[in-house]
């Protein structure tokens, strides 16, 4: 299980690496209307129209492997056991009393708050 969970959190960070990479590439809208009035060069390495459509379609399959690992995650991570409960129901741990002299003298804890507002 804890295997199944370690790959999967490479598979997530791998994904939003790589996504984040290619969102940094990608044109912007202005980015033709630029081209258009001669200002830098609108052909690129997939062709004048081809990278829009090789980036996008990337950058969308990359996203649902982010959302699928992302849920995937999330289920394994609260896969319990049902019998464990709630935290707030289980007993309070009890620190380990020191062994002083004065360990036996020591005056009791009040049961309620109210009794521990010092008073003048």
């Amino acid at each position: 299980m804890n295997v199944i969970v370690n790959v999967i959190l490479a598979v997530q960070m791998l994904a939003a690496l790589v996504m984040i990479g290619l969102i940094l590439i990608q044109h912007g809208k202005g980015a033709d209307m630029g081209a258009a009035f001669g200002s830098g060069s609108s052909g690129s390495l997939f062709g004048a129209s081809g990278s829009a459509n090789f980036l996008s379609r990337s950058t969308g399959v990359l996203a649902a492997v982010f959302f699928v690992s992302t849920l995937a995650l999330a289920y394994f991570g609260n896969a319990r056991p049902a019998s464990s409960g709630s935290v707030l129901e289980a007993p309070a741990a009890v620190a380990p009393a020191a062994a002083t002299p004065d360990a036996a003298v020591a005056p009791a804890v009040p049961a309620s708050g109210a009794a521990q507002i010092p008073t003048k």
